[in-house]
């Protein structure tokens, strides 16, 4: 079962790649290519936007359960770099409501990732909480951070 729980936490095991090609390096790359797994996650998605909602808060769900069962051996922190169904989350909350053209996916994913990373007062405050559901809503945060900014650019360019 632990496997199972191993292969969702990691994205099929992605976000095991890049410490193998960066051993000595703090940031590997692994959120990234977490958030890259979210692209195909939001282009399966139904397109109707109450399925999209129901979806996306069942995979809210079972990410938590996810981060909350993984475990890694040598690994004592809360939010191991390895677990990337947390980015996965977090895009696909950018991505809510968004039309599924490239300009918004990139725009979703280079937002989500800024915010993700800068990490600004509400995604820092929920990345403090030592838990799996910290784990998750962090980044579940920069993603809605990110799709209220485009769902704005969305409404003035529209009327603009």
């Amino acid at each position: 079962m632990q496997i199972i729980v191993r292969a969702l936490a990691t994205g099929l095991f992605v976000s095991c790649l890049p410490p193998l090609v960066f051993k000595y390096k703090k940031n590997t790359g692994a959120g990234f290519l977490g958030t890259l797994w979210g692209i195909p996650i939001v282009l399966a998605f139904p397109s109707d936007q109450m399925l999209y909602l129901i979806c996306m808060l069942a995979f809210w769900a079972v990410a938590v359960i996810v981060c909350k069962k993984v475990q890694f051996k040598g690994y004592t922190g809360h939010d191991n770099p390895k677990i990337v169904i947390d980015e996965m989350a977090g895009y696909i909350a950018a991505m809510a409501f968004l039309p599924r053209t490239w300009p918004y996916m990139l725009a979703a994913f280079v937002l989500f990732r800024t915010f993700d990373t800068l990490k600004p007062w509400l995604v820092k405050t929920f990345d403090k909480m030592d838990n799996a559901f910290g784990v998750v809503v962090d980044d579940v945060a920069a993603g809605l951070m990110a799709n209220i900014l485009l769902q704005i650019f969305t409404i003035f360019a529209i009327k603009g």
